[in-house]
């Protein structure tokens, strides 16, 4: 009878095929550890918004919906982009957390995900520029003041498109708030039961608009250098941790590349990774682009895989991999060949909310079902 093979590695010993079975230890189902939490796997489920709350509260679809995907089996659930401030949502019906109101409900959801054995993320956003726009299925486009939506800001008075509102440049007392902002939402998000925070730096939001050249002209410490660029993120990261406990995982979601000559680029991000793992940031999830509307993106399964990969072999930090990454096969590739630790799926999970009991079986990996469905096991 053969023996258990075992796999040695940087990351510790591995079980890759045991006796009696034909089941191997498939790395998309390896436990990761990040500060003090493990993750059961390395899936999980990236953040997308819903746009179906209420003066941000957090309702019966937000449990369906995140409570779902915990009973199909992933192992980090990470809300959708939850509002610091009711002016940085993207529409009046985003999520938010900017009132201590919001609490209860956020809690009853991650009391659910806990009880499933995953972990619940929280992703704390402010739109900038982007904000008060209409849900995508009534147009997705921004509202004008006059007719229901509210004055957006930004790091310059520069629209996204000739079409949108002109925003204000933020003042830096303005900049102190926001900064607040972010504090109080992570004191309200631990509160809530969340175990894992991210701040939403990317897809053209408040915190890329200040990195990224094409949006960000000022010529205050906020402004100019890519020091003075990232500087706003780096306070935020900094006020946020003033209030996390350290031991908990503190993400954060980056576009890695505007797409766009004379925009932020993967080397800027390379700096950035680096900078945010001094100050205690634990992983980077790696997207990209959403800054400018012009941007050609050349969109196919895994586009974005190569960043995620630069950024941790150059920085050494956790990264994640995200975008059009749709199979078990092709997510065991990217975590075998060392391009990320962690998988983030979005539309596949929102096809799919088993996806990772499903994942187990293609890749014949003896994942646990919840009890409630072990009889529809094969």
């Amino acid at each position: 009878m053969p023996a258990r093979i075992y796999l040695f590695s940087e990351t510790g010993i591995r079980l890759i095929f045991a006796p009696n079975t034909d089941l191997f230890m498939a790395k998309l189902f390896e436990p990761l550890c990040i500060g003090s939490i493990t993750l059961q796997n390395r899936i999980a489920v990236s953040p997308m918004c819903e746009y179906s709350s209420e003066d941000g509260f957090a309702n019966d679809w937000h449990l369906v919906h995140l409570g779902s995907r915990a009973v199909g089996g992933a192992g980090l659930l990470i809300s959708e982009a939850c509002a610091v401030s009711p002016e940085g949502r993207i529409t009046a019906h985003d999520l938010g957390i900017w009132k201590d109101a919001h609490i209860s409900e956020l809690e009853r959801i991650t009391r659910f995900i806990r009880s499933q054995g995953s972990v619940a993320g929280i992703q704390l956003a402010h739109a900038g520029r982007k904000a008060s726009c209409s849900q995508p299925w009534m147009g997705g486009k921004q509202i004008a003041i006059h007719e229901g939506g509210w004055q957006v800001v930004a790091p310059s008075a520069i629209p996204f498109t000739e079409d949108t509102m002109l925003p204000e440049a933020v003042t830096i007392e303005k900049i102190h708030q926001i900064i607040d902002d972010f504090r109080q939402a992570a004191i309200r998000s631990r509160k809530a039961g969340f175990q894992v925070l991210e701040i939403h730096a990317a897809h053209g939001y408040l915190l890329h608009q200040f990195y990224s050249p094409l949006s960000n002209r000022r010529t205050d410490r906020y402004g100019g250098s890519f020091e003075n660029r990232i500087r706003l993120l780096m306070e935020i990261v900094a006020a946020v941790q003033e209030v996390w406990p350290s031991d908990l995982p503190l993400m954060v979601r980056i576009s890695a590349t505007d797409w766009t000559v004379g925009g932020w680029d993967l080397s800027d991000s390379v700096l950035l990774a680096g900078k945010l793992k001094e100050q205690g940031v634990h992983l980077i999830d790696c997207s990209s682009g959403g800054n400018v509307p012009h941007a050609k993106i050349p969109a196919g399964p895994g586009y974005q895989v190569a960043f995620a990969r630069e950024i941790k072999l150059k920085t050494g930090i956790l990264t994640g991999a995200v975008g059009l990454i749709t199979g078990a096969e092709q997510a065991e590739q990217i975590l075998n060949d060392g391009s990320a630790d962690l998988i983030l799926l979005a539309r596949e999970m929102l096809r799919d909310p088993y996806f990772p009991l499903h994942a187990a079986s293609q890749l014949k990996h003896d994942w646990e079902w919840p009890v409630q469905y072990q009889r529809a096991k094969k």
